[in-house]
């Protein structure tokens, strides 16, 4: 791919790719770390939480279905950062322009970006939904009186936040999408306008000969 540049242009391609290279690296790496902490806090609490007998049981099984599906969801964002994030480093750190052809990080476009989302979207809203359920669990038990006061309490406070939430990750995304469209629409120009240098080199060279 870059034998065909000229060596000004070679730059210029290879910046792109490693821009891409270092933005999926660092997707990964969020990913990791908050999903290290949300799905320790999840088992943690299923397994110290100490469920009395009088808990309704339908309030028990969204409890537990949320759990699993908050357990879930992050580990199945870990393992893709696991997987994939190795073979980035490994060629991130090469600093090699002809090495940015080796990253998976093309290929493993969809991967990143589920990961990415199921981290910091999904995975932050289902464990919005596990601090509600927690605290409906504890608080309304006949050893603490029935204190449906604490748990609606903690509701009020969640459903604001979550709501905050989903407007903020909209906004992030369509802010976003319009970055990555400029963006696009600049490296667009400058690919054309270094198809357009390539020709002309190559049509002086022509006329050279």
């Amino acid at each position: 791919m870059y034998g065909i540049l000229l060596p000004k242009h070679r730059y210029r391609v290879a910046d792109l790719e490693w821009r891409k290279i270092y933005l999926g690296k660092a997707k990964l790496k969020s990913s990791s770390l908050i999903t290290s902490l949300l799905s320790g806090f999840a088992l943690v609490a299923l397994v110290e939480i100490g469920i009395e007998s009088d808990v309704s049981p339908g309030l028990i099984i969204a409890f537990s279905v949320c759990t699993t599906l908050l357990v879930s969801v992050h580990l199945l964002a870990l393992m893709v950062s696991t997987c994939i994030l190795p073979h980035i480093e490994a060629v991130s750190n090469v600093h090699n322009v002809n090495s940015v052809k080796e990253s998976p990080h093309e290929k493993m476009q969809l991967f990143i970006q589920m990961a990415w989302a199921f981290s910091t979207g999904l995975g932050i809203i289902l464990f919005l939904t596990e601090l509600v359920l927690l605290c409906w669990v504890k608080f309304n038990t006949k050893s603490l009186h029935y204190n449906s006061a604490a748990a609606w309490a903690s509701t009020g406070i969640v459903i604001p936040v979550g709501v905050v939430f989903i407007v903020f990750a909209f906004h992030f995304y369509k802010k976003l999408i319009a970055h990555k469209f400029d963006n696009h629409e600049r490296d667009l120009d400058a690919l054309t306008r270094m198809a357009n240098e390539l020709d002309n080199h190559n049509e002086s060279r022509i006329q050279t000969v």
